[in-house]
């Protein structure tokens, strides 16, 4: 419904915005506000449409199976599989038809495509399978007994004091013993924030492959042949392009291999594949840096440091390894926070576990954003911010060099947190004991 109107209110602004005497018409208020409309539409949608069916598409697999607890894991690899695959799409064919066709046609193709989704999705509505969770009251109901339970027990130890309100204070207790599984469940969901917390930076890491790596390309040679230029943000393509190039490698190959020197259904653990992604964003950084420092010596060496508009004589193919980096880095730690926070949250939880993944790069957004600001701030009072809109007088080079230190520093602290990291059937297998 989202991008219909996106794509009415795109078709609706084009035709109020015809060209008469050389002069354009604005759009009209209610065209603006439909926009906008259609934009917080979207944005709710995916909040509610990414963590749930993702969720539910691992639901369909009984973990109780030895051969499909290997298909969920595979699951996973192919659902971003899937995911980068239409972005790859999206990028080289819908930016094509928006700048060539239309901004109403580039929204209503995708309209059409999740029409057709829904539509092959509700066909399977018998075939799929169905958890029923044993309690039918909602998570907030179930909080809010919690509540109670714990203003019970405050009132039980108040009264302690007097022998009278003895038998009651026995009761109580039982109720509150009685109300623990919401108790048991926050404490379950508090045991993930180690490895949530240690997963910022690479969010924050993550951030910038769509923002100043863009910015570093556009200052470079991006001829491809005689007449073809490559836009600067097509270069985020690779990122999706290794992903779609290394899924099928990953599952097909590594994990088999892994398997048969590990004997884990998955090859390596979850928070082991993790460990391995980040390690390689800190690799992307690093070469992220050295790659900046090459383009800078590139603009004094030619003389165009005061000249930003004018390309570098530098190859954009200098910037592609950072980018299969990350590509790669994604296979490990993206698809492997998916399969962790899905896996480790109580079963009635999964779809808030995926929440908390999607979290972690919505928080490392906002830190990368904060700061940029601040370090701007703080280097421009000194003569010259690091991010100056001339690159080649600012100092993307120290950024990256920053990132790399704090990513390093938060690879070692996750290391420590995922090594005394007891996972779910290791805690049920206490508690039950």
């Amino acid at each position: 419904m989202s991008l219909g109107m996106l794509a009415f209110s795109t078709l609706q602004s084009l035709g109020n915005n015809a060209t008469a005497g050389g002069k354009n018409y604005q759009p009209s208020t209610l065209q603006v506000a439909l926009f906008y409309v259609s934009l917080y539409l979207v944005a709710i949608a995916q909040g509610g449409h990414k963590p749930c069916v993702q969720a539910f598409g691992a639901d369909q697999f009984d973990q109780n199976d030895p051969e499909e607890s290997v298909a969920r894991s595979s699951f996973f690899n192919w659902w971003y599989f899937g995911m980068c695959a239409g972005i790859t799409v999206t990028q080289l064919f819908l930016s094509y038809v928006q700048d060539n066709m239309g901004w109403g046609l580039g929204f209503g193709i995708p309209c059409a495509v999740m029409a057709c989704a829904l539509a092959v999705f509700l066909l399977g509505t018998r075939t799929y399978r169905y958890y029923v969770s044993g309690s039918k009251r909602s998570i907030l109901a179930r909080a809010g007994e919690a509540f109670t339970a714990w203003r019970s027990r405050r009132a039980a130890d108040r009264a302690t004091e007097s022998t009278e309100f003895s038998t009651r204070v026995d009761e109580e207790e039982q109720v509150v013993v009685s109300k623990s599984g919401v108790v048991a469940e926050g404490n379950a969901i508090l045991r993930l924030f180690p490895i949530w917390a240690t997963c910022l930076i690479y969010a924050v890491a993550f951030a910038q492959s769509s923002t100043f790596f863009t910015k570093q390309a556009a200052t470079l040679d991006r001829r491809v042949g005689q007449r073809l230029k490559v836009p600067p943000a097509a270069l985020q393509s690779f990122i999706n392009i290794t992903v779609v190039v290394f899924i099928p490698l990953y599952d097909r190959v590594i994990v088999p291999l892994a398997r048969r020197y590990s004997g884990k259904p998955s090859g390596i653990t979850m928070l082991q594949r993790i460990g391995i992604g980040m390690a390689l964003s800190l690799v992307s950084m690093l070469i992220a840096a050295l790659v900046e420092i090459k383009r800078l010596r590139v603009a004094r060496d030619a003389g165009l440091v005061d000249q930003p508009e004018v390309p570098l004589p530098m190859s954009l193919w200098w910037m592609v390894p950072q980018y299969v980096l990350f590509g790669a880095a994604d296979v490990f730690t993206m698809v492997g926070l998916q399969e962790f926070f899905y896996d480790q949250v109580p079963d009635k939880l999964r779809s808030l576990g995926l929440a908390l993944y999607l979290s972690i790069f919505g928080v490392g957004s906002l830190i990368s954003s904060a700061l940029v600001s601040g370090i701007d701030r703080v280097t421009a009072a000194r003569g010259q911010s690091w991010f100056s809109n001339n690159l080649n007088h600012g100092h993307l080079d120290y950024f990256y060099w920053l990132i790399a230190a704090l990513s390093a520093v938060e690879l070692l602290a996750y290391v420590f947190f995922a090594v005394t990291y007891k996972d779910k059937g290791a805690v049920n297998s206490s508690i039950v004991g």
